[in-house]
């Protein structure tokens, strides 16, 4: 049943007046229906994609090429590091860091990505969750990677047994998180999560976008997408990160196509099994994404579809 947490925002308004959210499944071309509403209405273009936040996988996560960024400002993109884990909290943070710079007074900001929570987190504000000293933060992730996810969640079980029971025993990074929560506040992750916060856009002079391309016509530009991302340059960004050793349960490690094809230069299969392997995920993934927008979006949402070729036109609008 699709949901509106608009609605139950009330009369609470955003700051970020006259904002534009375009969300949609990877590959439907939602970027470059950001570029050009962007260059017809004088706005600057904000990621709302959790893994093109991080640094290194620059092709393998489709951000903006260098002629994107030359024809409007783009923000959030390929700013994290790899080696550090990055929420939804923390990118809510991120954008109001923007919005008090003063950036959006003048220039409407047009947040375009994949990444649902994102935008729930715009619409309808996100739980505030309390600071995490380092220390606390380097012990707990120190033993994520010396004892494991599996063992983490047995002690979680015994501390916080509501929160572990739903969590899967090898969700490293939200096992971690319960704990270190628990461990500096002394309160159940789950009570922080309650207490909801405030929209940062404001709903009444926000324009909503999602895309739904036909099914047949999305998998044919991921499955073109990928050739062209393995063209330029996505096995030399697999190499980087792989040589970083990074912890595998990191979220910039779970991004579609690293996996498979670190397994492919390690020789543990063929470069044509891994690029199959990582287009099958990539359309799993689009289909999830769907999925969610269809259920989780509501009714200010404007579907669009595509244009031949697959990309929305500025014209739907």
């Amino acid at each position: 049943m699709a949901t509106s947490g608009i609605e139950n925002s009330g009369k609470v308004e955003g700051r970020i007046k006259n904002a534009t959210l375009i969300a949609g499944p990877t590959a439907s071309g939602k970027s470059a229906l950001a570029l050009k509403l962007a260059e017809r209405e004088g706005g600057v273009i904000v990621n709302a994609d959790s893994m093109q936040v991080y640094g290194v996988l620059d092709v393998l996560t489709a951000r903006p090429s260098a002629d994107d960024l030359s024809r409007a400002r783009h923000f959030l993109y390929g700013h994290v590091s790899p080696a550090v884990g990055y929420s939804t909290g923390n990118w809510l943070r991120d954008v109001s860091v923007l919005a008090d710079s003063g950036l959006f007074d003048e220039k409407p900001p047009i947040f375009v990505g994949g990444t649902g929570l994102y935008f729930r987190a715009l619409a309808e504000g996100i739980s505030q969750m309390p600071d995490i000293p380092k220390d606390i933060r380097d012990r707990w992730r120190w033993r994520l990677n010396e004892e494991g996810a599996p063992r983490l969640h047995r002690l979680l079980m015994r501390v916080d047994t509501e929160v572990a029971m739903r969590l899967k025993a090898s969700d490293g990074q939200r096992i971690v998180r319960a704990l270190e929560v628990l461990e500096a506040s002394g309160r159940s992750i789950l009570k922080w999560q309650a207490d909801r916060g405030h929209p940062t856009i404001d709903p009444g002079t926000a324009r909503f976008i999602v895309i739904e391309p036909e099914r047949p016509l999305l998998i044919e530009r991921i499955d073109a997408r990928f050739d062209r991302m393995i063209e330029s340059g996505a096995l030399d960004e697999v190499r980087e990160i792989t040589a970083m050793r990074l912890a595998p349960d990191l979220p910039a490690m779970k991004a579609i196509g690293v996996r498979e094809l670190a397994a492919a230069i390690a020789g543990e299969m063929s470069f044509d099994e891994a690029i199959e392997r990582a287009k099958i995920a990539t359309r799993q993934y689009s289909k999830r994404q769907s999925t969610w927008f269809r259920n989780q979006f509501g009714p200010e949402w404007q579907r669009i579809g595509g244009e031949a070729g697959g990309k929305p036109g500025a014209d739907e609008l």
